[in-house]
């Protein structure tokens, strides 16, 4: 309990954290670069190079860097300010290449609060955006519960929140004119500015509104915004019984509905979220928990704890403080709050830009890292992989079902997932975006411990949580989020995309040379092999799908065996000698 008694002293101390590290880093001034991502790890765990990175502050700025890129024949990828995707959508090629932070390309650019549209540059985070729009009385009306994500990174990745209604839960959904520069010829000055939307230009709009980075670096983009309204929210945990039925049809009943899902303890927690009138009363805040700032030494705690029971396969007590998380965070409703400071009952009633996304361990003074976010790298704290899929409404039942008769072989089995507070899951539907949703969906997060020294190292069940990720990517056709995800989610993925061609044309025409593009991006888009890594232990970490034991931990009893319900599945099984 230790990570959740930091929580609660955070709570009534306000403490402050260390903010996260740039994660560039670079030998001499900008050049000789490193890369990661915020949790200090990709799903490979290789460290990715650069020969430098730049940052642009202005347009103008970015023109010169990517021309002069351009003309030397250098590949480049953009870098967000906090770097949160878990692939390795930021690493170049070998050593050569340049990295483009929009750490600072953060400013709005105009606002039009008649029109309700607001134009910023690219690095801006989510955070920034929401208080923006809410000086004009403006709201997004969908977003992720993470505020620490850029406005390029959010349109890279196809990030969303939670929603059937209206345009949909995704960020791209909302944005009506995209500026992108891109490489040019020679005759261009080696770089072009394209200004992009839907009546103009909408092939290359849509091709841009989840990009990867392949098609060049954004520079602004314009949100269509919605005037200011307020959410009534409650939480309500009940048996999973009818879980099934109720996750096909409740999206329809409330516009910011979720779930967090607690298999096996056969219990769901539902989020009654709507739309209220702005006269209705309350200042509810949501501040999320687990993205407050924590205790670095009690997060060391927790983790030497966790890391404990994997390494003795206690079972018994990982489920015990799955049951502790998940009871707390329940009871403290996730860091809901009526006036800001303190919980009073349900529902609470709060504006728009208080009640959607939250990310504290963000707005924070230096402490020495007295106190953290709790996946800092630089400290002892949560080291996790994280699934997550996109399964269609059409078959979530069947899918739900699925999951829990692997619980009823095993009970203890899922409790890995309900450590890390559950089985998030969030609405998304139809894009017109020719990389995003494909239909109506539940999106899936799976959280879930990763040995943070020893990549060979197996988890305790991990063979039930590879088998829900294998069933749902090929036996119910999900689609992966493109900035989660390990390597496996990804090999043939785009496949499942009906515009995936479309896509691919004007990327050509965008980057004929590829110089935005990398070897990881090539094999995600189908263009040259997949991302499937095989060798020894490589189903451990999800960078291929075992076929042969060696695969697995054989050394340590884990061989490649089918799967349990889904047959078809190959998954590290604990054998007993």
């Amino acid at each position: 309990m230790a990570f959740w008694l930091s929580l609660i002293f955070c709570f009534f101390t306000f403490a402050s954290s260390s903010p996260p590290d740039d994660p560039v880093k670079c030998e001499s001034g900008n050049t000789m670069c490193t890369v990661t991502n915020s949790y200090g790890a990709f799903p490979d765990r290789s460290i990715c190079k650069a020969a430098k990175v730049e940052y642009p502050r202005s347009e103008e700025e970015l023109v010169s860097v990517v021309a002069a890129a351009t003309r030397a024949g250098q590949k480049m990828r953009v870098v967000t300010q906090y770097s949160h995707s878990f692939p390795k959508l930021v690493c170049t090629d070998g050593r050569d290449g340049v990295l483009i932070s929009t750490k600072f390309l953060n400013n709005v650019v105009r606002t039009n609060r008649e029109a309700r549209t607001m134009t910023v540059e690219s690095g801006v985070t989510l955070r920034q955006l929401i208080e923006e729009a809410a000086k004009l009385e403006l709201a997004l009306p969908y977003a992720p519960y993470w505020w620490g994500l850029t406005v390029g990174g959010m349109m890279g990745t196809g990030a969303h929140g939670s929603s059937l209604w209206g345009k949909g839960s995704a960020v791209h959904d909302h944005v009506t004119e995209i500026r992108l520069v891109s490489p040019g010829l020679a005759s261009d000055g080696y770089v072009k500015v394209r200004v992009l939307n839907e009546t103009t230009n909408p092939e290359e709009f849509r091709a841009a509104k989840v990009s990867l980075g392949v098609l060049g670096v954004i520079s602004q983009v314009t949100f269509e915004l919605q005037p200011m309204f307020k959410r009534s929210l409650t939480y309500v945990m009940i048996n999973d019984s009818d879980f099934g039925d109720q996750a096909v049809s409740f999206g329809e009943k409330h516009e910011f509905a979720d779930f967090i899902w607690l298999p096996s303890q056969g219990k769901v927690v539902y989020r009654i979220d709507d739309r209220v009138p702005l006269n209705t009363s309350g200042s509810g805040l949501f501040n999320f928990f687990p993205f407050r700032p924590q205790l670095s030494v009690a997060l060391a705690t927790d983790r030497s704890i966790e890391e404990s029971y994997e390494s003795y396969e206690n079972a018994n007590m990982k489920c015990v403080r799955a049951e502790q998380v998940s009871s707390f965070l329940f009871s403290v409703s996730y860091g809901l709050t009526n006036n800001g400071l303190l919980f009073t009952g349900y529902p609470v009633i709060g504006l728009q830009n208080r009640m959607m996304s939250s990310g504290s361990c963000l707005d924070s003074r230096h402490d020495g890292l007295i106190t953290a976010c709790l996946w800092d790298p630089r400290i002892k704290g949560q080291f996790f992989h994280q699934t997550a899929f996109s399964v269609p409404l059409t078959r979530v039942k069947s899918f739900i079902e699925d999951i829990k008769a692997l619980v009823k072989i095993n009970p203890k089995s899922l409790c890995a997932l309900e450590g890390s507070n559950g089985i998030l899951i969030r609405y998304v539907t139809s894009s017109t975006a020719f990389l995003g949703k494909e239909e109506k969906a539940l999106d899936f997060d799976l959280t879930y411990y990763r040995s943070k020294k020893d990549p060979l190292a197996p988890r305790l069940y991990e063979d039930y949580i590879e088998e829900i990720e294998q069933m749902a990517i090929f036996k119910y056709n999900a689609l992966p989020h493109w900035g989660k995800n390990r390597n496996l989610a990804f090999d043939g993925a785009i496949r499942k995309y009906k515009n995936a061609n479309e896509f691919l044309k004007v990327k050509e025409r965008f980057d004929s040379l590829g110089l935005f593009s990398t070897q990881w991006t090539d094999q995600i888009l189908g263009l040259k092999g997949n991302v499937t890594i095989l060798k020894q232990g490589c189903a451990l970490e999800g960078l291929c799908i075992c076929s042969e034991d060696s695969h697995c931990a054989p050394n340590k009893g884990y061989l490649c065996r089918p799967g349990k319900v889904y047959k078809e599945a190959r998954v590290c099984t604990y054998v007993r000698a």
